[in-house]
């Protein structure tokens, strides 16, 4: 069962869950995104923000009796993203066909951050700046500055 708790509407409509602001015991199951590129649609509207949840065992084991992913085993991060993918900008629903026609670039982000958020329970890097060589962390998931 899932329970998210904090839920604020996004600028195109999905709910995104708040982290807690304290540690309450009520674990976040929904984390919001920024793709690099963006999907552009069919009608060329271009998707950048969405919102991935966590994975469940499920989720992992469908894809192994797939038949794609029987031909070729590649295929388990495409059908694994389209079922942990909850939205994406203004598209009714996202399906492994959303994900085979992103940029490889975007599908490299969403794969880091679904290693994140399943593995490691958080979106943050560490990151040094190039010039300074100042160490601070920032948020992949592309939250702007004073948001929670």
């Amino acid at each position: 069962m899932q329970r998210v708790i904090a839920t604020r509407p996004t600028s195109e409509g999905a709910d995104v869950a708040d982290a807690p602001s304290s540690d309450d015991g009520v674990m976040r199951t929904e984390f919001a995104f920024e793709l690099p590129r963006g999907y552009v649609g069919q009608d060329g509207t271009v998707h950048r923000r969405g919102v991935m949840r966590l994975a469940t065992a499920r989720d992992e084991l469908l894809p192994l009796y797939d038949a794609r992913v029987q031909e070729n085993p590649a295929y388990t991060t495409v059908v694994l993203l389209g079922r942990v993918i909850t939205s994406l900008g203004s598209l009714g629903s996202i399906d492994s066909s959303v994900v085979e026609n992103m940029f490889a670039s975007d599908v490299a982000f969403l794969q880091d951050f679904y290693r994140r958020v399943n593995a490691e329970g958080h979106t943050r890097i560490a990151v040094t700046c190039p010039e300074c060589s100042h160490r601070f962390t920032a948020d992949l998931a592309g939250g702007r500055l004073g948001e929670s």
